[in-house]
């Protein structure tokens, strides 16, 4: 997609001139580049008066689809399914016999489905109101090598926190199944075959999915959406707006990578949580507004 450098209207890739304005179309990679310039230099400074209409039309270069909707979507379709199970065991008809075990897994799938289908339909219009520009603050689009250089950032601090839980849970596990074999007279084969088993299925989590993780980040979109409450960072949504949550602290980073700093905080049943986001941007954002915007939430 191509944008007119002058004014940011989208084009269709053969004009000469701008339809809108008439300027004439800078080619390559410059023109990409102005017009993401003008459309995060717009949203940074967005009046508090802008209608709907004005914001639609300032964001109509933000074309992302809303992940959490196929969530919402495939949990309503579960819970559906386990109901329809539930009904049929309710109706007791002679031609479909259905154990008592399978109701009350179905009652227990049910109610998880409805449960994850009402969360990530709050995440979902938090989402929205990103996409379609009402708590938006500021957005961009990360370049290949951006978004390499982040998704290997992830990648080695995941390496590095699965390695110490791998030793920390091995260690645990060991000594639980050594007390066990010492103790018990018979089965000790069996106990040491399941404790094998168990570190090998560690080992392959702690080092397997940063790498899965990894392959998935790359095939992202790479699109960056900042809002006061909540944050779109390469098809990750992540949201503060909870009672007693809040930012602890925003900054300018330079390394990995140029970028903003985001630590948060939420508390939920297992009490407060902390989050930190390095998130990278492209050397020409001034993120000095964006930083000053946040740190007033």
């Amino acid at each position: 997609m191509k944008f007119c450098t002058n004014c940011g209207e989208k084009l269709s890739g053969n004009e000469v001139f701008c339809p809108n304005c008439g300027a004439k179309i800078v080619e390559g990679s410059n023109a990409n580049q102005t017009s993401e310039k003008k459309e995060l230099k717009a949203v940074l400074e967005l009046p508090n008066d802008l209608t709907q209409n004005e914001l639609k039309k300032l964001n109509n270069a933000i074309t992302l689809k809303n992940n959490q909707t196929s969530i919402v979507k495939k949990s309503i379709y579960a819970a559906f399914f386990f109901g329809l199970v539930l009904i049929l065991a309710i109706m007791d008809f002679d031609a479909l016999q259905i154990h008592p075990a399978m109701v009350m897994i179905s009652i227990f799938f049910l109610l998880m489905s409805l449960v994850i289908a009402f969360v990530f339909r709050s995440r979902e219009k938090k989402l929205q109101t990103l996409i379609s520009g009402e708590n938006l603050l500021a957005a961009w689009t990360l370049t290949d090598n951006e978004k390499r250089a982040y998704v290997n950032f992830l990648f080695t601090n995941e390496k590095s926190k699965n390695k110490g839980l791998l030793i920390v849970i091995s260690v645990v596990s060991i000594i639980i199944f050594g007390i066990f074999i010492l103790v018990i007279e018979e089965g000790k084969l069996f106990m040491f075959l399941a404790l094998v088993v168990l570190l090998l299925l560690i080992f392959l989590f702690a080092f397997g999915m940063p790498y899965y993780y990894r392959n998935q980040n790359l095939k992202n979109d790479g699109k960056i959406l900042i809002g006061t409450k909540f944050a779109y960072i390469n098809g990750f949504f992540h949201n503060w707006d909870f009672p007693l949550s809040g930012i602890k602290k925003v900054k300018i980073i330079k390394e990995p990578f140029y970028g903003l700093y985001i630590k948060y905080y939420y508390t939920d049943r297992t009490f407060t949580n902390t989050e930190e986001l390095n998130i990278p941007a492209s050397e020409w954002i001034d993120l000095t507004p964006l930083v000053a915007e946040l740190n007033r939430e």
